[in-house]
């Protein structure tokens, strides 16, 4: 049944959910099944085998429930044959929990008194038949002595178990859940009295929205207004109701599922009382507790998705590659940190330079940075991008004019470098090296290879994320780290170069085996081949399956070693080679005669050809990187601050955020601009990842500047005019684009409500709360 579910979501056959899911219950790893095992899932990408692992956790834990929810209500002597099916074809956690609300056992209610005092008779009667007059009727079943002393108190027993009844009703609970699902709106107040307290989350003072329409990020905002408490979240059944007006369409659900027509009778007016009672004292209550719930699991996994989709953008963004690189962490008072590494990321020199205020001691620090360059023959200079990043950039840019010197710089994030530096890890690698001088030598090397040097950084320290601290961190953990993981295996590692934290996510490599290879290549030297893999601590016969075809060995014995072919495969190589009389090494990158190779011809019982075209590309271009040229913004000369920009530069930047409202762009001020979604794009985008990504080197109009709050609008449609509505006219009519206030990461990672950047330029985009 669960493969059945799964392949039907997917849009594939069961036979490759199955084979999928045996793989994975045999412990391989997704981007082991996604590279080497196309021929048995035939062709699952690891996008859906994530899907596929992910739902199969969920029906799994769906069918424990299920199996607990049937032996429960047996033990209880209560499981008849229609509720069981309905309990089996349950395919959600909530219908489950549904139908298992009757038989769950509780405290004692006064719907359950009622029944003990035998009133559940009477409550039946004026249910069923309206001719009675309740206050008559319940005079026969008045009992002081268990607590019914008149007609009142029993009529308040009957109206108990018949509003207990109903909120327990299964059925019935999935019709209101229905209508309120397509018909409900959010609503959120001031909490009286907070109005300059949580004044960061007016724009939600007064705020109405259809509950399937609130993006993840105004969610999640509203959310934290209520967890701190300056707002007031409910949701109103009936928008389109007059305020005030009373009763609810709700109330006709109740009734029309239980054929009650309410005219003159006796009983009438009780009877709608009942309902009207059910209705708001118990299935309003639960539902809104159980929408206001789902619509936080949405809200979190969407904003779960983004953090992923930007992470992933940023691991994957293109490394210098092996160049001496030297990394300047700027600084004032305390100086800028200078650290020097070599194409492997060794640490070759370290120092500390004064170069800008209070100390100005350009000249001085001018002659060691020259001198440091020289002796090690410096390619490149990554300067982070903090504090002082554009005072020490324009100091390096004069000491290369002045010097002659060709060596590039470049502007680095240095989000997460201070959080790295003081880890345990960083102290483990560097013992010797203070906290500070770390941070530049992490600079350095996430220039050289951005994916080697972030997988050491805790992803949430990064600075990409959106809402990051409101949404479940174990959810965002699993997430994160699949994409960290399939982000390494997709590029593959240099295990003779790699660090622990490198290795760790390596496809079938605990931490532990991780820092079992570090030691085994200290104490032995260099991996010549992979087979030497097999004699690490602890990497046993599945692990080695698992990782020797994302460990590359360069200049190793086995050229085969440096690709991505999987050992098990270096057969078909062999066979391609001799069947045409050349050697393996003649064959490798041998463009012309990789061409004329047929795969068919060298299909086998234990190849199939997925795995045979595989290993022909990989021949072509051995342990190719799939990331992108390394390309570097130039940021303007005399534009290094907020109060340097002017309304209509036009501006080199790079994509360093983007949220399900727009992205955000680092143009060298120290405070990421934001372009709106509405501003990306002279035609209609839906979603901001349509057109960039984390990373991408953009172009964009500054729109408007609020130096005093650090907020900057851009526009990358570059015929935009600051000061006039610009928008698109489609999508300025779209009612998910009211309300998007947010700032910049580095804000978010201190105040991350979305506060708003302003807006003139997009007709207030930000600043008109509800447009």
């Amino acid at each position: 049944m669960i493969i059945n579910i799964i392949a039907k979501e997917l849009n594939v056959r069961p036979q490759q959910v199955s084979a999928a899911v045996q793989l994975i219950d045999e412990g391989s790893t997704i981007p082991f099944i996604a590279r080497y095992r196309k021929e048995v899932t035939d062709g699952l990408d690891d996008t859906q085998l994530r899907t596929l692992d992910t739902r199969l956790t969920y029906l799994r834990e769906l069918d424990d429930r299920r199996q607990s929810i049937l032996k429960s209500i047996k033990e209880q002597d209560k499981l008849t044959p229609e509720l069981e099916r309905e309990i089996l074809d349950a395919d959600s956690k909530t219908r489950l929990e549904d139908l298992y609300l009757p038989f769950k056992r509780k405290r004692r209610t006064k719907g359950q008194i009622a029944i003990e005092a035998g009133i559940e008779p009477l409550a039946d009667l004026l249910w069923t038949q309206p001719e009675n007059t309740p206050e008559d009727a319940a005079q026969s079943y008045i009992d002081e002595e268990k607590g019914f002393a008149d007609t009142k108190a029993v009529l308040d027993g009957a109206r108990a178990i018949l509003m207990e009844r109903m909120a327990e009703d299964a059925n019935l609970l999935e019709k209101v859940r229905t209508y309120l699902t397509a018909n409900a709106e959010l609503v959120s107040k001031m909490v009286d009295g907070q109005e300059q307290a949580g004044e960061k989350f007016k724009d939600y003072f007064d705020h109405h929205e259809a509950l399937t329409k609130v993006p993840s990020h105004r969610a999640l905002a509203m959310l934290r207004g209520r967890n701190e408490g300056f707002l007031q979240l409910s949701i109103n059944a009936d928008p389109t109701q007059e305020e005030g007006a009373r009763g609810s369409y709700c109330e006709i659900i109740i009734a029309n599922h239980y054929g009650i027509t309410l005219g003159s009778q006796p009983a009438d007016l009780w009877r709608k009382q009942v309902i009207s009672w059910t209705w708001r004292i118990k299935i309003l209550m639960h539902m809104e507790t159980e929408l206001m719930g789902g619509l936080k699991e949405r809200s979190e996994n969407e904003a779960i998705d983004v953090f992923a989709t930007n992470l992933k953008d940023l691991l994957m963004a293109a490394p210098a590659g092996l160049k001496t690189t030297l990394g300047l962490d700027p600084g004032l008072r305390t100086g800028t940190k200078v650290a020097v590494v070599d194409a492997t990321g060794k640490v070759l020199a370290t120092d500390t330079i004064y170069p800008n205020q209070p100390h100005n001691q350009i000249a001085k620090s001018a002659q060691i940075i020259e001198a440091l360059i020289k002796q090690h023959n410096v390619d490149l200079i990554a300067i982070g991008n903090g504090t002082a990043s554009r005072e020490t950039d324009a100091f390096v840019g004069n000491l290369l004019k002045d010097a002659g010197l060709s060596t590039a710089k470049i502007i680095v994030s240095e989000a997460g470098a201070s959080v790295y530096s003081a880890s345990e890890l960083a102290a483990k690698e560097f013992p010797d090296l203070d906290v500070s001088i770390r941070g530049a030598v992490s600079i350095a090397r996430r220039l050289q290879d951005p994916l080697a040097e972030l997988v050491k950084i805790d992803p949430k320290a990064i600075g990409v994320g959106q809402y990051q601290h409101d949404v479940s961190q174990s959810q965002l953990a699993k997430k994160l780290d699949a994409v960290i993981e399939d982000c390494v295996n997709a590029v593959g590692v240099d295990v003779n170069t790699a660090s622990p934290a490198l290795l760790t996510r390596v496809a079938g490599l605990s931490a532990t085996i991780a820092q079992n290879i570090v030691d085994y290549r200290d104490e032995n030297g260099r991996f010549e081949n992979r087979t030497t893999l097999k004699k690490v601590a602890r990497l046993g016969p599945k692990a080695f399956e698992q990782c020797a075809g994302f460990l590359r060995v360069m200049n190793g014995k086995n050229p085969l070693d440096a690709s991505a072919v999987h050992p098990e495969a270096y057969p078909v190589v062999k066979t391609i080679a001799e069947k045409n009389g050349k050697a393996i090494d003649a064959i490798i990158g041998n463009t012309e005669f990789l061409r004329s190779v047929a795969a068919n011809d060298y299909i086998s019982a234990d190849f199939g050809l997925p795995t045979v075209t595989d290993i022909i590309k990989e021949l072509d271009k051995p342990g190719r990187d799939p990331r992108p040229e390394f390309k570097t913004a130039t940021f303007a000369d005399g534009v290094n601050t907020v109060s340097d920009l002017e309304l209509g530069m036009v501006l080199e930047g790079v994509v360093s955020n983007v949220a399900n409202f727009g992205a955000f762009v680092d143009i060298g001020v120290h405070q990421d601009g934001l372009v709106h979604i509405s501003a990306l794009s002279d035609t209609f985008v839906s979603d901001p990842r349509e057109v960039v990504k984390a990373g991408d080197i953009v172009k964009v109009k500054v729109m408007e500047v609020d130096v005093q709050r650090k907020r900057i609008a851009l526009s990358m449609r570059l015929n935009d005019k600051p000061g006039e509505d610009n928008r698109p006219q489609r999508q300025s009519n779209k009612p998910q684009q009211r309300n998007e206030r947010s700032q910049a990461p580095r804000q978010q990672r201190n105040n991350d409500v979305g506060g708003g950047a302003m807006g003139g330029a997009f007709a207030a985009a930000f600043a008109k709360a509800k447009k």
